[in-house]
């Protein structure tokens, strides 16, 4: 039995994708577009919408694999690695040379017309014939009704103070092993990282992935992040923090982040509360994109998450990709030198809405969402990058998820180096607070250091000496653990719970 989802094939996409690849060095093409919900009716409606053109196709002349489909199944059926391309006049089998090359089906199904109507034939018979505008560029939007949600006000009114005190050991013990946390290569390790022999660092070793450009001896750095929590206390701001840590961490590798796509996954839209999550998620996307000049290239909605009537917490996923300059200049964020000095750059200011203390303490997300400015987040990231450049940095990694202890232990474990930290905080449970952009940065020399913290100065931005690389233990103020034990912690948690749950 063939299964009613489609099935994707990676084998045949990676040849769709090289075959595209090759065709875009000519100039044989138009115009191109991707078929995904909807089909063929979406990518075609969508191009001609856009230029106010009308179409003809002939849908007999549509490669199929089943027998017995009608106009109706071709128009809509969302079979995957498919492309529609509008080929420049008589450049037809230019184009078709180079996908039989790589062994795809191709075919010419229809052409270009000025009547700005969809005319659909069928062996000859004409099946449909419509406008185009009704159905793409001037569709009907639908205007969904929304209302604030009646628990914003409640779980906003609490903070970590309305909680009983638990000593900072005892909470840096819980935080470590949370599955947030530790890492995942459980599950990573059981994909080939290493195919084309463009990974430029192991996976698990930065804090974005990163991908050599063999052609200009350039790096692509990725990453993708979402505090669901986050947008759970604060829909927008959540949202736009998504965007804002994502850049961040492509940032920690010396790259300059470039755009984003999204993945919105949200719960009934037809409920109201879930409807007004949407809209203020899609507002703070659109406000730290335009805040920090990362324009949004694609992505996709995924709605009606829900169980029972319960909606999943708000999660915009958001996809960053960004540019190093030089594929040697990656940075790690782990540590990498013995007696290294480290740079803590940033404000800590004890929040700890959302945040992973409260959720793994407490069982709860309650608080208000940590405040941020684009700003001083686009000067940090000029920070790390530029001092990248220069040579004055070893690692970079930056703070959020259960704050300066976790950070530290994380670039401790992958980097097998101890750590000692001792500085000053306003409340000692603040090396577990979420505060925003901040990062931790790993130097080699003192000479290294000054230049840092001067560029810092000159960029605004608060830094403080906190520590040094080195020794048998992870300790971060009055918080100690051998580092052994932190590294079982790290990087075997994952796979006992897992193992142990099958």
């Amino acid at each position: 039995l063939r299964p009613t989802v489609q099935v994707g094939d990676p084998f045949t996409e990676k040849l769709l994708l090289e075959a595209c690849l090759e065709l875009f060095k000519t100039d044989a093409i138009i115009g191109i577009q991707d078929m995904g919900a909807a089909g063929l009716t979406s990518s075609s409606f969508e191009m001609a919408g856009k230029t106010g053109a009308g179409l003809r196709m002939d849908l007999d002349k549509v490669p199929a694999r089943e027998e017995g489909m009608t106009p109706y199944d071709f128009m809509l059926s969302e079979s995957q690695e498919r492309m529609l391309i509008c080929a420049k006049k008589g450049r037809e089998q230019e184009i078709i040379d180079i996908f039989e090359k790589w062994g795809l089906d191709v075919a010419v199904i229809g052409e270009v017309t000025d009547t700005e109507r969809m005319e659909l034939f069928w062996y000859g018979e004409k099946v449909c014939d419509m406008p185009i505008a009704p159905v793409s560029e001037e569709a009907p939007i639908l205007d969904r009704p929304t209302a604030r949600p009646a628990y914003l006000d409640e779980v906003n009114a609490k903070s970590v103070d309305d909680f009983a005190p638990v000593a900072n050991q005892e909470a840096y013990e819980k935080l470590l092993a949370s599955l947030e946390v530790v890492d995942k290569a459980w599950v990573y390790n059981q994909y080939d990282s290493m195919v084309q022999t463009n990974t430029t660092k192991y996976p698990g070793s930065l804090d974005a992935s990163a991908i050599r450009v063999k052609e200009n001896g350039k790096a692509l750095a990725m990453s993708s992040d979402c505090n669901p929590r986050y947008c759970y206390i604060d829909p927008k701001g959540g949202a736009a923090l998504a965007v804002v840590e994502s850049g961040r961490n492509v940032a920690m590798t010396g790259a300059r982040p470039l755009s984003i796509t999204d993945c919105l996954n949200y719960g009934n839209p037809e409920n109201p509360e879930v409807m007004w999550q949407f809209a203020q998620g899609c507002e703070g996307i659109k406000e730290a994109c335009s805040a920090l000049n990362t324009p949004v290239v694609s992505g996709n909605v995924s709605l009606y998450n829900e169980t029972n009537g319960v909606s999943v917490f708000p999660t915009p996923a958001i996809a960053m990709v960004g540019l190093n300059d030089d594929e040697n200049k990656v940075l790690p964020s782990s540590f990498q030198k013995e007696g290294s000095h480290i740079i803590l750059v940033g404000e800590t200011k004890g929040e700890f809405g959302g945040s992973l203390y409260i959720k793994e303490l407490y069982g709860e997300t309650v608080g208000k969402l940590p405040s941020f400015e684009y700003e001083k987040e686009l000067a940090l990231w000029e920070l790390v990058i530029e001092a990248n450049k220069k040579g004055l940095l070893l690692s970079a990694k930056d703070v959020n998820l259960g704050g300066i202890a976790i950070a530290l232990s994380k670039m401790a474990a992958v980097g097998d180096k101890g750590v000692f930290v001792d500085f000053e905080l306003e409340n000692s449970r603040d090396i577990f607070d979420e505060s925003q952009s901040r990062a931790l940065l790993e130097v080699g020399s003192i000479e290294d250091l000054d230049a840092v913290m001067a560029m810092a100065n000159e960029l605004g931005l608060k830094a403080q000496v906190i520590g040094n690389v080195g020794g048998q233990d992870v300790k971060v103020n009055e918080v100690v653990m051998p580092l052994d034990r932190v590294k079982d912690i790290y990087f075997n948690t994952f796979a006992r719970t897992i193992e142990q749950d099958l």
